[in-house]
């Protein structure tokens, strides 16, 4: 599987020199409409050509990002991925061509600003009131449609590369991963199911939520699964803000960032501990029985190049706004491969100890 994606993502460098592409697993992040960030991140991958992809995780809008990337993949290589990345969102907009209730949704759940459509308003001034429960008896998740209209899951459960959906157990408070064998349509609006929009995504009997609450994205899944010790996250909730949030929408959006991030910092403290134990030659490093592997993290993040449109609330969830996104997505990809390319497959291109310990004093 590893060479069909190769040539899936062409190898060489942008000289024409054909090399090896280097192995990368990739972990996607959630944030709502900030997901066409990471459409215009995979598209930029995909058109470099110089990394391989191995794995994919992904939450809530990653994991819509995730299948529909490996499904174009999996179906019609680069040219295939990048339309159908490109077809989704283009649906997703306001712009697209959905009914009006699966508007009304949609644009819930990858709105940037307040919406002037009457469906979202009405939907957003009963929801202060209702729950999903009250609101949709017959439970009714437009958000299947849309996904099921891009991607063919039965096929996509027979490919052979590692796909793994977060999402958050309702009724246990655990994580729940659903790996590639058990991806399908429920599963990525299980790992999409904000509470306050639907109602929980019940699988095999099991109540399910946003994976988001605790895993945003997931990691460790890889550390088993793939031969690459490379992980590059592609995180579209930003761990700093330089601007004090005053209003109510402002705070929100804040306390949702701190909180979808405080697992993927628990799972880069982990990487960091056992990392150090290696270097200090007190576990022994390796793929097989009671050995440990030495994880590599990068990064591309929305953090900085998206701030100051959030922020002005400039951008609104039309495909002008999405295209937007995608063009920094794009902007970013191509500065991470400028600056940090050669680090793939050596080292980590992030401070680990810097991004873990806590603020003293």
């Amino acid at each position: 599987m590893i060479d069909i994606l190769t040539r899936a993502f062409g190898g060489g460098d942008r000289s024409g020199k054909r090399n090896k592409p280097k192995l990368i697993n990739l972990a996607l992040q959630g944030g709502g409409a900030y997901g066409a960030f990471t459409w215009g991140v995979l598209e930029h991958l995909l058109e470099d050509g110089r990394l391989t992809v191995e794995g994919i995780s992904g939450t809530s809008a990653g994991a819509v990002n995730a299948v529909m990337l490996a499904d174009g993949l999996r179906r019609g290589g680069p040219e295939e991925a990048r339309k159908r990345l490109a077809d989704f969102w283009r649906a997703a907009s306001v712009g697209g061509d959905l009914p009006p209730l699966q508007r009304a949704v949609t644009e819930r759940l990858f709105s940037l600003v307040q919406s002037a459509s009457p469906s979202f308003n009405w939907l957003q001034a009963w929801s202060q009131y209702l729950s999903p429960y009250d609101l949709n008896p017959l439970n009714i998740n437009p958000l299947k449609d849309l996904i099921e209209r891009f991607v063919d899951f039965e096929g996509l459960r027979a490919d052979t590369h590692q796909i793994f959906i977060a999402a958050t157990n309702v009724r246990t408070g655990r994580l729940h991963i659903f790996p590639r064998e058990k991806i399908s349509a429920e599963a990525v609006m299980a790992s999409a199911c904000l509470p306050a929009i639907f109602r929980a995504v019940e699988i095999d009997g099991e109540p399910y939520w946003d994976g988001g609450y605790l895993g945003n994205p997931v990691l460790y899944p890889f550390f088993r699964s793939t031969a690459t010790e490379d992980v590059l996250i592609v995180q579209i909730n930003p761990l700093v803000r330089h601007k004090l949030p005053t209003s109510t929408r402002e705070i929100m959006a804040r306390v949702n960032e701190i909180t979808f991030n405080s697992s993927l910092l628990s799972e880069f403290r982990a990487i960091e501990f056992v990392n150090r134990l290696i270097a200090q030659g007190r576990v022994p490093h390796g793929t097989g029985l009671n050995q440990y592997r030495e994880i590599k993290v990068h990064r591309i993040v929305l953090e900085g190049l998206g701030e100051r449109f959030s922020s002005a609330g400039r951008l609104r969830n039309d495909y002008e706004s999405f295209e937007l996104l995608r063009k920094l997505g794009h902007r970013a990809a191509r500065r991470f491969l400028d600056a940090h390319y050669d680090d793939i497959g050596v080292c980590s291109s992030i401070d680990l100890k810097a991004e873990v310990y806590s603020e003293w004093g």
